[in-house]
């Protein structure tokens, strides 16, 4: 005991207070203990109380779901319905909003103010398609919903009758709207009249787009832009509004109607007369000066056509129709309006080439035929695309064409100058034939360069058709080359025939003479020239001209010449040397004057002059000398009055060689040879072809 009393110990006074607290804690946990009791009972009583409660409200719970279910179903049912509304309402306000943008799109007299209002009423009546497309679109859901609606109160009892008759009243003015209202409003109403206005409008301002300066200078083609944006922006936004109330087809139409007229107007204000005749019979018929003519208009008003009004008309089409089925309507769109006036060239160019192969048309098939080869690459362009496939085809079936009559037309040629188609007999007078000098300006008019590369390219397409794609053509140059060379052989059989008819050889060699002096000369320092070569044309020409000139001056004159000849003078006795003397000298000059007259009466002596000069100087050199030493030696056997003086031999002899062109009284006059008759033109060869009526 005297431990825990002793005061002094720090270890028990803790000890000591920590007694005490346990002791007040266990107090403290009795009480709780006996509080939490306390609440047991309180919970117990309040669930027992919660219980009774829940048993009360529940059939209140069940009765809030059930209105709160009715209340749901019916609100999906009139929401629809109430959407619908709107839509009506809306369409109400939209139709009288058209009505009104119409009345002052009709009092409007400005243009751009009018088209400013008439895309106001194109954006109108595409907010009442969208409304109408809503209401029918709407109402069948809506009436279904209202359907199903009425059915399950009508079934249920869920509510008052007099809801449900409402509803189903509700139903049935729905369905009558739907049944009969709404396709009439769509089909049969403001919203149709609209989309009958715009076809009008369209229609009206598709005409007003036309082509200008047509044919004021046909060296400058360029493309038109037909139309302002202002006029191209309503006109797309037509056709779109158009298209998307299934009126496309008839959008299309519009379009092709109009403009075709248009495009077809622009090119008749060239006056084409000329297309109205197109068979090969008809052409046959025309005058070669009209036909000539036309060709040369048909080249000017296609090409027009193509690098102008039709790439115009392909612009317009593109930016008015683009946006329309993801742009594949506009092509076919366009080839429509091309089809029939292109159709319409192409018959003409088809006649020309099927007519009869006259020689003159070479040159305008040839125009022609160059004509669309230099526009291919702009009428592919132009016509690309599946949908000008037909139009190309043709394009390329009149080029074939062109090759074929060009070829035959050229192979023809040189056909009936070797077989003397011309049916005429040799010129009486030695001159040149028509016929050699139609054939030269022919051919040196196809050597010149607006002509030989089309012709090169003719034959060149023509080989590669016989020997197929494989082979290796010549070059243009020798191909062209042969093929004039055949015709210049062809011309020299023909010479060589005419010649060997005559029954003159003094004639003959004359016309030989001539002739292919003629041909020589006048494929000179020319593109023939250059192209058969200079050695070609002397060998085949010169030369035998020179030969043939040879051979006159020996048949002509060196035989008279040779009755002065002194050997046989010389052997004669001198009894009978003035007898011989004097009959070689009466045999001279009855010779002379034979051979004078049959030149000045029936011979063309030496058309070009140069040619004329050198023979009139060999011919005085060969006779004068040999009659002034004749007389000379033998005066003193001869009469001298009785005999002509060698100056007036030479003067004679002078006369023979003058430039004559014989008149219809047998008789000569001077003439110049015309300088106009060198002159390389292709004029020239039309002047020639008139002259040549009988040439076929």
């Amino acid at each position: 005991m005297e431990l825990i009393t002793n005061a002094d110990d720090p270890v028990l006074a803790m000890l000591q207070l920590a007694c005490s607290d346990i002791k007040t804690l266990l107090q403290n946990s009795t009480s709780h203990e006996k509080s939490l009791e306390k609440m047991d009972e309180n919970f117990d009583a309040i669930q027992e109380n919660l219980t009774m409660a829940s048993r009360r409200v529940a059939p209140l719970q069940s009765l809030s779901i059930g209105a709160k279910a009715l209340e749901t179903r019916i609100n999906r049912a009139i929401s629809p319905a109430l959407a619908l509304l709107d839509s009506f309402k809306l369409s109400e306000s939209l139709q009288r909003k058209l009505l009104d943008i119409a009345l002052k799109l009709l009092n409007e007299k400005t243009s751009k103010n009018r088209l400013k209002k008439l895309i106001k009423y194109v954006d109108c009546v595409d907010e009442l398609d969208i409304a109408l497309t809503s209401i029918s679109q709407e109402s069948e859901p809506a009436i279904q919903k209202l359907q199903e609606v009425v059915e399950f109160l009508s079934r249920t009892k869920a509510t008052d009758q007099y809801r449900t008759h409402r509803l189903r009243e509700t139903l049935i003015t729905l369905k009558v709207l739907y049944e009969k209202e709404v396709d009439s409003m769509r089909f049969d109403g403001l919203l149709d009249e609209a989309l009958l206005n715009l076809q009008d409008e369209y229609e009206s301002l598709l005409q007003q787009l036309r082509h200008q300066n047509m044919g004021d200078d046909m060296n400058e083609m360029v493309p038109e832009k037909l139309g302002t944006e202002l006029e191209l922006q309503v006109l797309r936004r037509i056709s779109e509004t158009l298209a998307a109330n299934d009126c496309l087809d008839i959008c299309i139409d519009i379009f092709v109607k109009v403009r075709y007229r248009r495009a077809a107007k622009a090119l008749m204000r060239l006056s084409p007369d000329y297309l109205k005749t197109y068979t090969p019979e008809q052409i046959d018929e025309m005058e070669w000066v009209s036909l000539e003519t036309a060709i040369g208009l048909w080249i000017q008003h296609f090409e027009l056509a193509v690098k102008v009004v039709f790439v115009s008309e392909k612009d317009l089409c593109n930016q008015v129709l683009g946006n329309i089925m993801e742009g594949m309507v506009w092509p076919e769109c366009f080839v429509k309006i091309a089809d029939k006036i292109m159709a319409v060239f192409f018959r003409f160019g088809e006649g020309v080439a099927r007519s009869y192969k006259e020689p003159q048309k070479l040159f305008k098939l040839l125009d022609m035929f160059d004509s669309l080869e230099k526009i291919k690459p702009e009428f592919s362009e132009v016509f690309e695309g599946e949908a000008g496939a037909d139009i190309c085809s043709r394009f390329r079936e009149l080029k074939k064409l062109l090759v074929h009559s060009s070829t035959k037309v050229f192979w023809e040629f040189g056909l009936q100058i070797e077989s003397n188609q011309d049916g005429l007999p040799p010129p009486h007078d030695g001159a040149v034939p028509k016929l050699v000098r139609y054939a030269i300006n022919y051919l040196k008019n196809l050597a010149v360069d607006s002509y030989s590369s089309p012709m090169a390219q003719v034959l060149r397409t023509d080989q590669l058709w016989k020997a197929g794609i494989l082979s290796t053509p010549e070059t243009d140059e020798i191909l062209l080359k042969d093929a004039i060379s055949n015709v210049m052989e062809a011309i020299q059989r023909n010479i060589e025939t005419k010649k060997s008819s005559y029954k003159d050889n003094v004639l003959a060699h004359i016309f030989a003479m001539n002739t292919y002096w003629y041909i020589y000369m006048r494929t000179q320092n020319t593109e023939l020239g250059k192209l058969l070569g200079e050695q070609y044309m002397k060998k085949r020409y010169k030369q035998v001209a020179e030969e043939s000139a040879y051979l006159y001056q020996k048949q002509a004159w060196g035989t008279l010449v040779r009755l002065l000849d002194k050997e046989e003078i010389k052997r004669a006795n001198k009894d009978g040397i003035g007898a011989l003397i004097r009959g070689k000298m009466d045999s001279f000059m009855v010779g002379f004057d034979e051979m004078y007259q049959r030149h000045r009466s029936t011979y063309n002596i030496i058309s070009d002059a140069d040619l004329r000069e050198q023979m009139k100087e060999a011919t005085v050199r060969l006779v004068v000398p040999a009659y002034t030493e004749f007389l000379n030696n033998y005066s003193s056997f001869l009469e001298i009055n009785s005999n002509k003086s060698p100056g007036l031999l030479e003067d004679l002899l002078s006369q023979i060689f003058e430039d004559v062109d014989q008149v219809a009284d047998g008789k000569s006059k001077l003439r110049r040879w015309n300088s106009r008759d060198r002159k390389d033109s292709r004029r020239s060869l039309i002047d020639q072809t008139r002259e040549s009526k009988d040439f076929p």
